[in-house]
C-alpha cells in the first residue's frame, strides 16, 4: 500500500504545481495586457506636439525646457493618465528617485511638520519620500532603516545622533547620502538645534520670575540625545543660580498629554511640589496644564509651566503655553536641500545649527508668595 500512496502524494503534488503554474501564467497575461494598454512617452510626445526627448526633459529637468512645452507635456501626461516606468528609471539611472526618513514617531505634530516640508522640498526637484517610523525602539529603527535601504532609495535622513551601533554600521557601510536632524553632529551632513541651549532659555526665563523650586516632565531619556540635552541645559541654568535639581524631580513620560498629567502627577506627590515645571516639549507641558487645571491648580498663579517645539497648540490653549520656539518646518526644508547637494556631490559635509527663541505667553508668572 505504501507505493500507492506515494502514487497518489506525487500526483496531487503535481497538481497543485500546474494550479500554481496557471495562477502565474495567468497574472503574467494581465500585466502584459496592461502593459500593451499603458500610455507610453511616445504617446505623451505625440498628443503633445513634441519629441520624445523633451518629454524625459519635461520629467528629469523641467528647468532647462521652455514653460509653454512644459504645460503641453504636462497637460497630455494628465489627459493620457502616463505613468512612468520607476524599475526602468532606476536601471538606467542608478536612481530611484526616492529618499527614506525614518523618524520617532508620526503620532505627534512637531514631526509632521518637519517631514511635510522635507516632502515639499524634495518633491519639488522630482524625489519622492519614504517615511518609516520606530516609536522610540532602536532596534525597530534598524529594521526600518534597513528595510528602506533594500527597498531602493538614493538617500537617508534619521532623528538624532544617539542609535544603536548595528544602525551606525548599516548607514557607514552603505553609500547612500546620510543626513542627521535636530541635533548636531560634527563631521556629518546634519541640521538641528542646541536642545542643551533650548533647556537653558526655558530655565533661566522661570528663574527671572523669582522660581526655585523645578521639575521636569521628559520623554524616555534611554536613546534620545534630544531629550537629555534639554534636561543638561535646565541643570547648566539652575547651577548657575546655585540650584539643583535631583532625579526624582524629573519624571519620563511618554511624549503625550496623557504623559504631561501622568508626569505632573507624580512631580506633585512628593514632599514639596514644584511652582514651575518643565515639558520637554509641549504636548507633555500641555497635559501638566490641563492635569493643573484639572486639581484646581492656577496657572500660572500658583504653578508655571512651559514647553519647547511652540506647536499650533501651545498658542490656542487657555492659558497659552510660554514655550522655545523650534523652526521645525526650516528644519525639514533645510534638510532636503542637504540631501539634494549631497546628491549632486557637492562639496563636503555641512552642519547647520538653526537659531531658537523664547516666547512668554500666559502661562508662566511670579511663583505664589508663602
Amino acid at each position: 500500500m505504501a507505493p500507492k500512496r506515494r502514487l497518489t502524494d506525487v500526483f496531487y503534488s503535481t497538481l497543485y504545481e500546474l494550479h500554481v503554474l496557471e495562477s502565474v501564467l495567468i497574472k503574467c497575461h494581465d500585466h502584459l495586457m496592461q502593459e500593451r494598454n499603458r500610455p507610453t512617452i511616445f504617446d505623451v510626445a505625440n498628443r503633445a506636439g513634441v519629441s520624445p526627448a523633451t518629454v524625459s526633459r519635461v520629467l528629469s529637468q523641467p528647468s532647462i525646457v521652455r514653460s509653454e512645452k512644459q504645460k503641453r507635456v504636462n497637460d497630455a501626461i494628465l489627459a493620457l493618465g502616463y505613468v512612468r516606468d520607476g524599475t526602468a528609471r532606476a536601471l538606467v539611472s542608478g536612481n530611484t528617485g526616492a529618499v527614506g526618513v525614518v523618524v520617532p514617531t508620526i503620532d505627534n505634530a512637531i514631526f509632521s511638520r518637519a517631514i511635510q516640508a522635507l516632502q515639499r522640498t524634495l518633491s519639488e526637484a522630482g524625489y519622492r519620500l519614504l517615511v518609516a517610523s520606530h516609536e522610540y525602539s532602536t532596534s525597530t529603527e534598524v529594521v526600518a532603516a534597513r528595510s528602506l535601504i533594500e527597498h531602493g532609495i538614493d538617500a537617508l535622513v534619521l532623528v538624532g545622533i544617539d542609535h544603536a551601533p548595528e544602525l551606525w554600521t548599516l548607514v557607514d557601510n552603505s553609500p547612500l547620502p546620510l543626513v542627521l536632524t535636530w541635533s548636531i553632529a560634527e563631521g556629518r551632513d546634519c541640521v538641528g538645534f542646541d536642545n542643551r541651549h533650548a533647556g537653558r532659555i526655558a530655565t533661566e526665563h522661570l528663574l527671572s520670575l523669582g522660581h526655585r523650586t523645578f521639575g521636569i516632565i521628559s520623554g524616555t531619556l534611554q536613546h534620545n540625545d534630544r531629550a537629555a540635552a534639554r534636561i543638561a541645559g535646565v541643570r547648566d541654568a539652575l547651577a548657575d543660580a546655585g540650584l539643583g535639581i535631583p532625579d526624582w524631580r524629573i519624571s519620563q513620560q511618554s511624549f503625550s498629554l496623557a504623559g504631561g498629567r501622568a508626569g505632573l502627577a507624580a512631580l506633585l506627590s512628593v514632599e514639596l511640589p514644584p511652582t514651575a515645571v518643565i515639558g520637554g516639549n509641549d504636548l507633555l507641558a500641555a497635559g501638566a496644564l490641563f492635569e493643573a487645571q484639572s486639581r484646581g491648580i492656577r496657572v500660572p498663579g500658583q504653578l508655571s509651566i512651559i514647553g519647547m517645539d511652540n506647536l499650533e497648540l501651545s498658542e490656542h490653549v487657555t492659558p497659552a503655553l510660554s514655550t522655545v520656539n523650534l523652526p521645525t518646518a526650516e528644519l525639514g526644508r533645510r534638510a532636503a536641500e542637504l540631501v539634494l547637494a549631497r546628491l549632486v556631490g557637492a562639496g563636503e559635509p555641512r552642519a547647520v545649527q538653526l537659531p531658537i527663541d523664547l516666547i512668554v505667553r500666559a502661562s508662566t508668572g511670579r511663583p505664589k508668595k508663602t
